[in-house]
C-alpha cells in the first residue's frame, strides 16, 4: 500500500486527543498545564538524502525537517532523541559534528535515542520535542474563504537535487536550500495566533495544499502565476509555465503554508518586515473537495504528479 493508505490504517489505533486523528504532522499534548508538541521524521539514504551527500549536511537536515514540523505548530523546540543506524567511523564522526553544529544553532539538546547496525542503506531516525505558548495550529481548521500563503521562495530544494544529479546546472545556492534547509521557527510563533491551518511543505506545494484542504473538508485553489520564485531558480530555470509547475510539485523546501481570513492580510504582510521572510498570497480555500490549479485565473488540468508521496 502507499503513504496514505497506510497512514488510514492506522488511524483507530490513534485514539488519543493528542493525535489529532493522525492529520497533522505532529501530536499536541497537555501536561500539566503545559502543551507539548512531538513530531518524529525520518532520512533514508537514497530516499530523502543523496549517498555522497556530506554527514554534516545530512545530521543538519535530520534536525531541520523535524523543526520545521515544530515551526507548523508555533512550537519552539526544547530537545531531540536521536535513532542512528551506524555507518562507519568517518562517517558517524562527521554526522556527530553536524549534529553539534545543528543543535547548538537552534539552541537545543540532544535528550536520548538508540542506535543500531546495519548493512544496507542507512535509515535516520529523529523525535523533536517542542512546547507552544498559545493556539497550535492544524492543518484542519481552514475556513472556506480563507487565502493560502506561503513564507519564503518554492521549488528551490527541488532544483537543487536536480543540480546534484546533474540534470540540471549546479547553483550553490539552490543546492545549499536542498541540502541545508531552514526551519521558519520565528515565523511559525508569530504566524500560530492569526491563521486557521498551517503546515510546512515538505513534500510539494500542491499534495500539501491538497492535504490541507482535506484535513480542513475542502478544496484548495493554487494560482501558479503568484508562485514566489527565487533568483537563483528564475536564472537557472525562468518563470515559463512548466517551470512553475515543477517548482509546485518539487519536495524538501520547508516553507509554511498556511490559511487565513482575507481581514488578516494587512497584520500578515506587515510581519514580513519584522521577519526578513517574504509572505506570499498563493491561493485559497474553497468549497468543495480536492484540488484547483489555476495560472493567473485560466483553469489548468491537474498535473499527473501532484508532488513526492511514499509507495
Amino acid at each position: 500500500m502507499n503513504e496514505s493508505a497506510f497512514i488510514e490504517s492506522l488511524r483507530a489505533l490513534a485514539s488519543h486527543p493528542g493525535a489529532r486523528g493522525l492529520l497533522d504532522d505532529a501530536a499536541v499534548v497537555e501536561i500539566g498545564g503545559r502543551t507539548l508538541v512531538l513530531t518524529k521524521d525520518m532520512l533514508v539514504e537514497g530516499v530523502h538524502y543523496l549517498p555522497d551527500d556530506p554527514p554534516a549536511d545530512v545530521a543538519w537536515k535530520l534536525v531541520a525537517v523535524n523543526l520545521s514540523d515544530l515551526a507548523a505548530k508555533g512550537a519552539r523546540p526544547m530537545g531531540v532523541l536521536l535513532g542512528y543506524s551506524l555507518g562507519g567511523h568517518a562517517w558517524d564522526t562527521a554526522f556527530v559534528a553536524g549534529l553539534r553544529l545543528a543543535l547548538d544553532s537552534f539552541g537545543i539538546a540532544l535528550l536520548g535515542g538508540d542506535t543500531v547496525g546495519g548493512n544496507g542503506p542507512r535509515t535516520l531516525s529523529l523525535t523533536a520535542l517542542g512546547e507552544a505558548a498559545g493556539t497550535v495550529p492544524s492543518r484542519a481548521g481552514g475556513q472556506a474563504g480563507d487565502r493560502l500563503w506561503l513564507s519564503g521562495t518554492i521549488g528551490d530544494a527541488g532544483a537543487g537535487l536536480r543540480s546534484l544529479r546533474g540534470e540540471i546546472a549546479a547553483v550553490d545556492a539552490l543546492v545549499e536550500r536542498y541540502r541545508n534547509p531552514s526551519p521558519r521557527l520565528e515565523a511559525g510563533e508569530d504566524l500560530a495566533p492569526l491563521v486557521s491551518a498551517m503546515m510546512d511543505v515538505s513534500d510539494g506545494l500542491l499534495i500539501d495544499a491538497a492535504r490541507l484542504a482535506a484535513a480542513s473538508g475542502l478544496r484548495a485553489v493554487i494560482d501558479l502565476a503568484s508562485l514566489p520564485l527565487s533568483e537563483a531558480w528564475m536564472g537557472l530555470l525562468g518563470g515559463a509555465l512548466e517551470a512553475r509547475l515543477a517548482a509546485a510539485t518539487a519536495g524538501d523546501d520547508y516553507e509554511l503554508l498556511f490559511a487565513a481570513s482575507p481581514e488578516l492580510d494587512g497584520e500578515i504582510l506587515a510581519l514580513q518586515d519584522r521577519l526578513g521572510l517574504p509572505l506570499n498570497r498563493v491561493g485559497a480555500l474553497e468549497a468543495g473537495s480536492g484540488l484547483r490549479v489555476t495560472d493567473g485565473g485560466a483553469e489548468l488540468p491537474l498535473p499527473e504528479r501532484l508532488g513526492w508521496e511514499h509507495r
